[in-house]
């Protein structure tokens, strides 16, 4: 029996109502499985090839959606995707007489209260409206998703090895603990790559005996044009914008720069050269900060303009998959900081079948060039960056305790306990470190004890009360930094950030002479030491792979037919400059330029290696500068620095005294969790040695690490 014939008679309705010719090979696939078993599945195929009707063509016709209850949940990352999948489900269930209702903070509460009266059909939510539902009104969880039998998770990859993602699956077990029965799940993805990655999808969803990984490895062509225009950080250069603009101005396109700053500015300056050789006036801009409705517009005037081009300069709020209709090419601008990335915005363009992928990367200094050609290399092998799991999730153990506590009028420690023993989202953590953490909850009056049961304190209910307690989201912290009561501008708390350091703000060198963590300001003075600032990038972490790709790249002799005259003459100037550096194994070997006023050590491993090293030199006294997130600048003797990182007393350095230490005298450096500040002391400390840094891994990089000398 072919896959077409398992489906209902309405599906294949459909299909036939559509014109399909065919069904993709992801859904020829999904149908024969999931219309067979109730394993668990997830779906990987490139972007645009048909996961959602994957999904849904099988799962639509095998439900039987005549049973009250909401019988399938699809949860997405994103309001917009929710917005976006929501026509496409709703068509579909238009064949089956299957209500579909949209269950987020923007959706009709009419909507809502017709789907509690009468709980039937599809839903489309986001995590943190699950979370709202258990808080607020728990009876209304059990009364809509007793009876369910299916849950799609929507690009599931951006879950993975993420706060948001333990909280997923800390409210998919407690939404399988009220129900009648196993739901089983199907997960969709466009970047997921190898049989590592297939094991910690497997053990996301909770029970990886019962998963089963169905892959497309069906290849999308791809024509990629890499060019190199001389840039600064405070502004592109023209003759970049002129040629994107003549490149770009018959097509529709979609252009990725790496900041919201750099967005506006490509938006702006492409209108304005648009404007003045009479081009067409379709240039917008697409971010987080971008107002909903001018966002939802531009998202809408993108899907239907079948005849307009336009141009879309945006941030990952357009990289994961809404629906924009047929975009002809994608522009990167400066190298993306990882594989997954690339993966994701390279997909949205040549959405046709018949038609490949476009992709045009400008880079704008020598070594975003390096970092684009290792990131494309890379993906050219289908590597894809391993996912940094977070084995104890201490903070979000701290927020789903709360909770739980919350949406029951008391209870005990042995019941909340219970609550958590089952919960594969927290398997690693000990019932012992649970009911420390929840005595700690008591002490800072975030739970009460009254009798034998549990509530919220007086200072939990100032959190549990509002709309923000229902994500894990942490927004950086902006500080304000000032000279002598002048408002200079605002940068996000890093370990950069400190007294005595240089800094680079409104086009000026800056040295920071105070920094004040309760007011959140910084001031500076002009800097005249000629002390070179640190360089201050967005935040996003690179893995290893690809500084070892980069590294790679300079000592080979490879050149690159994709790569413009002058972006190559960038490479082989760069090349000329290594090429005093005999390395030989690019995964062991690293350049340590000898000078008679300082050393300059070219690290090329992860970000958070980089800053495990930089918290190692502050620890034992290697004064330093990390530049570029690539090199130190050392100023040490040649002898002594080899010696010292090679002959690290990790015992004697004490690490959970000093982290604890850090955790208690700059509590902002865990602003990367939004519920550790929460936990007992030495918890703190751990998600600081787990999170922000990567010992384990600088270890073995050290103890692999040949100093490779000029």
């Amino acid at each position: 029996m072919t896959a077409y014939d398992m489906l209902s008679e309405p599906i294949r309705k459909y299909i036939r109502d559509k014109k399909w010719e065919s069904l993709r090979p992801i859904q020829e696939a999904a149908i024969q499985k999931i219309m067979t078993t109730d394993t668990h599945y997830v779906l990987i195929s490139r972007t645009a090839s048909g996961k959602t009707e994957a999904a849904f063509l099988p799962i639509l016709s095998k439900v039987n959606f005549k049973e009250q209850g909401v019988k399938v949940l699809y949860i997405s990352p994103l309001i917009a995707l929710i917005n976006d999948q929501f026509t496409r489900v709703e068509q579909l269930c238009a064949y089956l007489d299957v209500p579909v209702t949209k269950w987020h903070g923007e959706a009709s509460k009419g909507q809502k209260d017709r789907l509690i009266k009468d709980p039937a059909g599809i839903m489309l939510i986001t995590p943190e409206s699950i979370e709202a539902m258990f808080v607020n009104k728990p009876y209304n969880v059990r009364h809509l998703f007793s009876n369910l039998e299916y849950v799609v998770i929507d690009e599931i990859h951006s879950f993975l090895g993420s706060d948001r993602g333990v909280h997923l699956q800390s409210l998919l077990n407690r939404l399988q603990k009220i129900n009648h029965k196993k739901f089983s799940i199907v997960g969709l993805s466009a970047t997921v790559s190898d049989a590592n990655q297939y094991m910690e999808l497997k053990d996301f969803l909770g029970t990886s005996e019962n998963t089963r990984i169905i892959r497309d490895n069906t290849p999308k062509p791809i024509n990629a044009v890499f060019k190199y225009f001389p840039g600064t950080v405070e502004e592109l250069p023209l003759d970049l914008l002129k040629d994107l603009y003549v490149r770009t101005r018959e097509s529709k396109v979609l252009i990725f720069p790496n900041a919201r700053g750099r967005v506006e500015e490509v938006a702006v300056k492409l209108k304005q050269i648009s404007d003045k050789v009479g081009g067409h006036k379709n240039y917008f801009a697409h971010h987080s900060s971008v107002d909903k409705e001018v966002r939802e517009y531009v998202e809408f005037f993108a899907k239907n303009s079948t005849l307009q081009n336009f141009a879309i300069s945006c941030t990952s709020t357009l990289e994961l998959g809404i629906d924009i209709g047929n975009v002809d090419e994608v522009v990167q601008i400066d190298a993306t900081h990882s594989i997954a990335s690339l993966i994701q915005r390279v997909g949205r363009s040549g959405r046709r079948e018949d038609k490949a992928s476009n992709l045009f990367l400008y880079a704008t200094n020598g070594w975003s060039l390096i970092q684009s050609l290792a990131c494309w290399l890379l993906y050219k092998e289908q590597y894809i960056e391993p996912i940094s799991v977070n084995k104890k999730p201490y903070d979000v153990l701290v927020h789903q305790i709360l909770s739980i506590v919350k949406s029951r009028s008391g209870i005990t420690l042995r019941q909340l306990l219970e609550e958590f023993a089952g919960n594969a989202a927290f398997k690693d953590i000990a019932a012992t470190e649970t009911e420390e953490i929840i005595e700690h909850l008591k002490e800072i009056d975030f739970l009460e004890k009254l009798g034998n049961e549990y509530i919220i304190g007086i200072e939990g209910e100032k959190l549990v009360n509002t709309k923000d307690f229902y994500s894990l989201f942490s927004t950086p912290t902006f500080f304000k930094v000032g000279s002598q009561g002048v408002k200079i501008g605002e940068l996000p708390l890093s370990p950069q950030i400190r007294e005595n350091e240089n800094i680079y703000l409104s086009a000026r060198t800056w040295k920071i002479i105070d920094v004040d963590y309760q007011t959140k300001k910084i001031e500076v003075i002009p800097a005249k030491d000629g002390k070179k600032p640190t360089f201050l990038g967005d935040g996003t972490d690179t893995a290893h792979q690809i500084r070892q790709k980069m590294l790679e790249v300079l000592v080979s002799k490879e050149e690159f037919d994709f790569l413009d005259t002058t972006g190559q003459e960038i490479v082989n100037m760069l090349r000329k400059e290594f090429s005093i550096f005999d390395i030989n194994h690019p995964e062991t070997d690293r350049p340590l330029l000898v000078s008679n006023e300082k050393l300059t050590f070219y690290s090329f491993t992860s970000s958070k290696i980089n800053r495990t090293l930089s918290f190692i030199m502050n620890v034992l006294g290697v004064d330093h500068q990390l530049d570029k997130d690539i090199l130190f600048e050392i100023e040490y003797s040649q002898s002594d620095f080899v010696s010292t990182m090679k002959n690290i007393d990790w015992e004697a350095m004490n690490l959970d005294k000093v982290m604890t230490d850090m955790a208690e005298d700059i509590p902002k450096m865990l602003d990367f969790s939004k519920w550790g500040i929460y936990l007992p002391l030495h918890y703190q400390a751990e998600l600081l040695k787990s999170r922000y840094f990567d010992f384990e891994g600088c270890r073995d990089y050290l103890q692999r690490l040949r100093c490779i000398e000029n």
